[in-house]
């Protein structure tokens, strides 16, 4: 896992088109569901949903700027490899007591290098722990604490933002060591979309990905828009059909049997 940069854009790109798709939810592979469910739900403060078909639901908690759904989905097989999509959270205390008493592991402290706790939850799946602002006033994202980015590993962090602002609308923001970050994608939650520099190819697939929902009737606008040679997993729904974008795999999703699989941008 690559721990988050920090927001020191540098140059600053965006386009005018009405965006083909909006960010929707988080889904998250879980060999059980309910126990994974249940402790992203105690962190984040919100509502574990039964879905009744041996999957499970986290519903945001109440007051946070956007709508926040991880969609916790069966698989069989157990978690190998890095993580390379992960949360970076704002804690509502200086240290990280309260997540590792809720079944957090511990995996880095603050140190010279980054200042921020790397944890992981109990499938081993690892996100970052920030400490409170004291010396800005609350925003939007420090009013209540929960997440606040989502960062991706990426072997062309820019050609990743790019693509996925083109696809989503918002802003690229490049940063001083090559990551670059997505503000202000349609129906995005969060106050940035990372995308972190590493040298090292997606070897499996990724334990969390993202939903879109297409804004037209069909995915041709999304399939033109890039070839399909995307690391990242990312699923699109038209109503009640589905089909999923992937690089490694043609499998179809757990979630749905009607998905198949389509495109994204270049490798991450």
């Amino acid at each position: 896992m690559t721990a988050a940069p920090g927001r020191a854009p540098q140059r600053v790109s965006g386009g005018g088109e009405s965006p083909l798709a909006r960010f929707k939810d988080l889904c998250l592979d879980a060999v059980d569901p309910h126990a994974l469910g249940d402790f992203w739900a105690r962190i984040l403060g919100g509502d574990l949903v039964d879905l009744r078909d041996g999957d499970t639901r986290v519903d945001g908690r109440p007051g946070r700027p956007g709508p926040e759904s991880i969609w916790v989905n069966r698989v069989p097989e157990p978690r190998t490899g890095t993580t390379r999509v992960h949360l970076d959270l704002r804690m509502d205390r200086p240290d990280p007591g309260g997540l590792l008493a809720a079944g957090a592991r511990l995996v880095r402290e603050p140190d010279d290098e980054v200042a921020w706790w790397v944890l992981a939850d109990p499938d081993g799946n690892e996100f970052c722990a920030f400490a409170p602002r004291p010396d800005t006033a609350p925003g939007p994202f420090e009013s209540t604490p929960g997440p606040f980015e989502l960062v991706v590993d990426a072997r062309d962090a820019t050609a990743q933002a790019t693509w996925w602002a083109g696809v989503l609308g918002g802003r690229v923001d490049h940063d001083g060591d090559g990551a670059a970050s997505v503000v202000g994608a349609a129906g995005f939650p969060w106050e940035y979309w990372v995308f972190a520099p590493v040298p090292e190819p997606k070897s499996v697939k990724n334990r969390l990905h993202w939903d879109v929902d297409l804004t037209g009737a069909d995915c041709t606008a999304l399939l033109d828009a890039g070839r399909p040679c995307c690391a990242n997993r990312t699923t699109t729904s038209t109503g009640g059909s589905w089909r999923t974008r992937r690089a490694t795999s043609s499998a179809p999703s757990p979630r749905s049997a009607e998905r198949r699989p389509l495109a994204g941008p270049n490798g991450g």
